[in-house]
Formats: C-alpha cells, sequence, structure tokens
C-alpha cells in the first residue's frame, strides 16, 4: 500500500510538473498569437474548449462509463466558470495589457493566495515550513525573473493598471479552483471531470464568440499562427488539464500552485537556449531557490 501511495505521489508530482512546463512555452505562445489580432481572446477561449472538449468526449467513449451526480454538475460547472471560463479569460486579455515580466511576476503570487484559500476552504494548516516553503520559492522566482529582464529592460511596452488587475484576478480565480474543488475533482476520473468542464466553459463563450469566429478570414490566416493554435488546444489545453487533475488528486493545492513557477523557468531556459539570455550563478542559484521552496511544502504537515 506504501508503494502505491508512493507512485501515485510521484504521478502527481510529474503530472503537476508536466502541465506547467506545457504552460510556460504557451505564454509565448499565446503573447504571439494575440498581437496577430486575427482572434479575440474570447474566440481563442471558445476555440479551445471546442477542440479540448471533443478530444476528452471522445476519449470518454473508451474510458470506463462513470455517471456524476446531478449536485456534482452545479460544482461542476461553478468549477469551470472559476477555474477555466474565468482564469483563461483573465489571461488572454490580461496579457494584451501587460509586458510579460510583469505577467510573470503578478503571477508569482498564486500560491500565496492558493495557500490562503486552502486554510479557509479545506483547513488545510499554514505551518512555518510550509509558509516559509512558499516564501522561499517565490523569492526565488523573483529574483530569476528580475535577472533575466536587466538585458531587455526599457524594450518592452509599458503595463497599464487594468493589465495588472486582470493578472492579479487570474492567480486569484485559480488558486480559488485549487482550493475549494479538490473534492469533487477527487471524486471522478480526470476524463469525466474535463468533458463537462469543457462543455461549459464552451456553452458560456460560444454565443459571444460566435460572430468573431465568423467573421476570420481562414483562407488567408498564417501557417504559423494555425500551427500556434494547434499547441494551444492540444498541447497547452487538452494535455495540460488532462495533467493538472492528476495533481490535484494527488498533491495538496498549495503544492500544485507552487508548480507555476516553472514558467518562468521554463522562459528563461528557452532564452539561453535560443541566445538571447545568458546562464549566470544568480539565475541558478533562483532556481535552486523554487526547488527548495517546493520541497518544504511537500514535506510540510498536511491536513491528514
Amino acid at each position: 500500500m506504501e508503494d502505491g501511495n508512493k507512485k501515485r505521489l510521484i504521478a502527481g508530482h510529474l503530472a503537476a510538473c508536466g502541465a506547467y512546463l506545457i504552460f510556460g512555452f504557451n505564454i509565448v505562445l499565446t503573447k504571439d498569437l494575440t498581437n496577430s489580432h486575427i482572434f479575440t481572446p474570447l474566440s481563442l477561449f471558445t476555440l479551445r474548449s471546442i477542440g479540448a472538449g471533443l478530444l476528452f468526449w471522445i476519449l470518454s467513449i473508451f474510458s470506463a462509463k462513470e455517471t456524476v451526480d446531478k449536485r456534482d454538475l452545479v460544482k461542476i460547472f461553478l468549477a469551470s466558470l472559476l477555474g477555466y471560463y474565468g482564469t483563461q479569460l483573465t489571461f488572454l486579455v490580461g496579457i494584451n495589457y501587460s509586458t510579460p515580466l510583469d505577467c510573470s511576476i503578478i503571477a508569482t503570487f498564486t500560491p500565496v493566495f492558493t495557500m490562503l484559500v486552502a486554510a479557509v476552504a479545506l483547513k488545510e494548516p499554514i505551518t512555518p515550513k510550509k509558509a516559509i516553503g512558499v516564501a522561499i520559492s517565490l523569492a526565488g522566482v523573483i529574483l530569476l525573473i528580475y535577472n533575466s529582464s536587466i538585458a531587455t529592460a526599457g524594450t518592452t511596452r509599458t503595463t497599464t493598471p487594468f493589465g495588472i488587475i486582470l493578472i492579479f484576478l487570474n492567480g486569484l480565480l485559480f488558486a480559488s479552483y485549487l482550493g475549494i474543488f479538490r473534492p469533487v475533482i477527487q471524486k471522478y476520473s480526470v476524463v469525466t471531470f474535463m468533458k463537462w468542464i469543457f462543455l461549459f466553459s464552451f456553452a458560456m463563450s460560444a454565443p459571444f464568440s460566435a460572430p468573431d469566429l465568423m467573421a476570420v478570414d481562414y483562407a488567408n490566416v498564417p501557417t504559423t499562427v494555425f500551427l500556434e493554435l494547434g499547441y494551444l488546444v492540444f498541447f497547452a489545453t487538452f494535455i495540460a488539464y488532462f495533467l493538472i487533475p492528476i495533481g490535484q488528486k494527488e498533491l495538496r493545492p498549495t503544492l500544485v500552485s507552487l508548480y507555476s513557477y516553472m514558467q518562468p523557468i521554463v522562459a528563461t531556459s528557452l532564452g539561453i537556449y535560443l541566445g538571447m539570455d545568458t546562464l549566470s550563478p544568480m539565475k541558478v542559484i533562483s532556481c535552486a531557490a523554487v526547488v527548495v521552496g517546493v520541497v518544504l511544502v511537500n514535506k510540510s504537515k498536511s491536513k491528514r
């Protein structure tokens, strides 16, 4: 039994890590997609819901049949509203009004929000070890972002107050989703939960985005845009949102959200690989601080 628990825990860590690795690349691609002005933020959201939703419903045909309680359908609808509809729209719109640097810095507060929400909603204790772990990771990732931005300071446009509010709200909504809906996520399989999440998301967005989607001249859309859209739908939506519930089943909410710190690490690593950034001792220390923080939170006392 202990070996089984250990394997599930490892699977949870790998799933959360993999999802946020995908999200790390997605920030760059989404910024490029929104800058093309071919699709509106709501149109992109609807396309993600259609593509990933169809894949999850097709996958459910080959999975074990599972009946969802009607009361839980209401909870899943609220989870979709909070954890997908709300978070994705605030991100897709907010990224147009903020620089990647500022967006990354504001997003680092999501684990702090998650820790507080989990303490209230799930009665997860905020132990000194957990608080110190979150603080160390937070300091490490802000230091990493700051050191990665020095070389490009002054080359990006200004972040507006509206953008700050949206990205801040994005982190708060996702933290609430992680903390509040963990019980219903644990109750059903990933496929069952996510197929309903995306069905509700599509139903909420389609009536408003239909005119924009019909107005797009698809024959003249560049191939690169279609490739970026394909990554957005398949990897950053279907695969990533398949992995996140696995992490949520096995890990505490604060620990899952700490893996969001993989995003600036991925962005920095990609910049170094492409020759747009350089590796320095301070960046190595920053990444090490993030890892130490995750380890401390993982070893902190849980509700059980």
